[in-house]
């Protein structure tokens, strides 16, 4: 079961807890966006943290980049225009706005669970 979750304690979670509650976020949000686009045997939020965390954050990129496909996925299995969220969320990511696209891909996964 996809939990819904509201964009705005979560940012402001993630910016009183000093980005932990961001790593949080990140995790669960990888994991419903995972369930919800049906590629449950993709890279769970676990490891796709520790990845990035590994790599300096090189592999948050390609993260990004995935999110969007699947993003756009979820959009078009649900009836939605689809646009390229895949290059939005990999350029909010190299600004160093990735919260940006925590907050794009949540609105999705609450308006599709």
């Amino acid at each position: 079961m996809i939990k819904q979750r509201n964009i705005g304690i979560c940012i402001l979670l993630s910016i009183v807890t000093c980005g932990i509650y961001g790593l949080y976020w990140f995790v669960v949000l990888t994991d419903d966006i995972n369930q919800e686009s049906g590629e449950t045997d993709a890279t769970s939020g676990g490891m796709s943290l520790l990845l990035t965390i590994v790599t300096c954050n090189i592999y948050g990129w390609f993260w990004a980049y995935k999110m969007g496909e699947k993003i756009d996925a979820i959009k078009t299995k649900n009836g939605q225009s689809a646009g390229n969220s895949s290059i939005l969320f990999l350029l909010l990511q190299l600004c160093g706005l990735g919260i940006v696209s925590y907050a794009i891909m949540q609105d999705t996964i609450n308006k599709n669970a």
